[in-house]
């Protein structure tokens, strides 16, 4: 199989789960519609295509790195919805679709992506996972590292700090390594554990 048709195929079967664990949830339905507009709105899926192809490498089942990759994805798609915000980028459009914020409100979008974080560390606890309780501490663990100060969040601040002087070439680096870097060294390393 060639890599577009092995990324289009986990894509579908990412939306597939997320659509799932969405339908599963029980919260107030405009809550949930935001999050649908948000997470099911498209994208390459390129991060839960790495959980699921690093963890063929090692000999474990698609089946059980799934959680994982829908984790990583609502991970990420929480960090969308808030870097569109009107306090960070201020973006209307997001994949040629309207924005949380704008197709619902800022408060909704807020909470969309604080609900989709935590649906994040939900599916990995998720004792229906499959996933060993020593595993799933760990991929939490990681997770948490990955896209909190240290990781994710802290490059958005860097990011955001950028804006008010030219950084340089070791400091975009240093943002890009957190801000972008650090979920996708979650993603290559979480398939395998």
């Amino acid at each position: 199989m060639s890599f577009e048709k092995d990324l289009s195929r986990i894509a579908r079967e990412v939306d597939q789960r997320l659509d799932q664990l969405l339908g599963d949830l029980e919260a107030p339905e405009r809550l949930v519609a935001a999050m649908r507009h948000a997470v099911l709105a498209g994208g390459k899926r390129l991060r839960p295509f790495l959980v699921i192809e690093s963890a063929g490498l090692f000999g474990v089942s698609p089946q059980s790195a799934m959680p994982v990759a829908a984790a990583i994805e609502c991970l990420h798609t929480y960090s969308l919805i808030h870097d569109d915000l009107p306090a960070m980028d201020d973006d209307d459009l997001r994949r040629g679709k309207p924005t949380v914020h704008v197709a619902f409100d800022e408060a909704t979008a807020i909470l969309a992506g604080d609900a989709l974080q935590a649906l994040a560390f939900e599916i990995i606890a998720d004792a229906r996972s499959g996933l060993a309780a020593d595993v799933q501490t760990r991929l939490a663990a990681d997770l948490a590292v990955a896209s909190g100060a240290g990781g994710m969040v802290g490059g958005q601040m860097l990011d955001l700090a950028f804006e008010t002087r030219m950084p340089g070439a070791g400091e975009i680096a240093k943002m890009q390594a957190m801000k972008t870097g650090a979920l996708f060294r979650f993603a290559c390393v979480s398939g395998v554990t």
